[in-house]
């Protein structure tokens, strides 16, 4: 049966967009040296394959068109990777102190308090303290 989720995050910049996940956010990880296609990359490099710990996982469903608050909404179909914490502002300051570029202030999404970080070479990332329950908990 399922044992775990793999995400994945395409990038512009795939090594930037690795040491920032690495030095920055400071997630642990795994080097596969048989999928490193540059043979100088060593254990640790972000030139190489690094494949990173995100810790407990969940996955929910979001409906494309409904009602919330009273209000229509339509979506696209998408697929979305949001990074969740304990306490949002210890984790925006500790990450600003790492160099993250981060030029908003935690804002209520009404799932929880968040919000998006720049990472280099791709998109920017939901960072949140849910409010909702939480299926990696249980």
């Amino acid at each position: 049966m399922i044992t775990a989720v793999h995400a994945l995050i395409y990038s512009d910049d795939a090594t930037a967009t690795r040491a920032f996940f690495k030095d920055v956010l400071g997630l642990p990880f795994v080097t596969d040296v048989s999928s490193t296609e540059d043979e100088v990359a060593s254990e640790g490099d972000p030139a190489g394959w690094l494949i990173f710990d995100t810790g407990p996982s969940e996955l929910g469903v979001h409906p494309t068109k409904g009602e919330h608050a009273g209000e229509e909404f339509v979506a696209p179909r998408h697929h979305q990777v949001s990074l969740m914490v304990e306490d949002i502002a210890a984790t925006v300051a500790e990450l600003r102190g790492r160099g993250a570029e981060i030029d908003d202030e935690p804002a209520d999404m009404g799932f929880g308090l968040g919000l998006e970080i720049d990472v280099p070479g791709t998109d920017p990332i939901l960072i949140y303290q849910p409010r909702h329950a939480t299926a990696y908990r249980r």
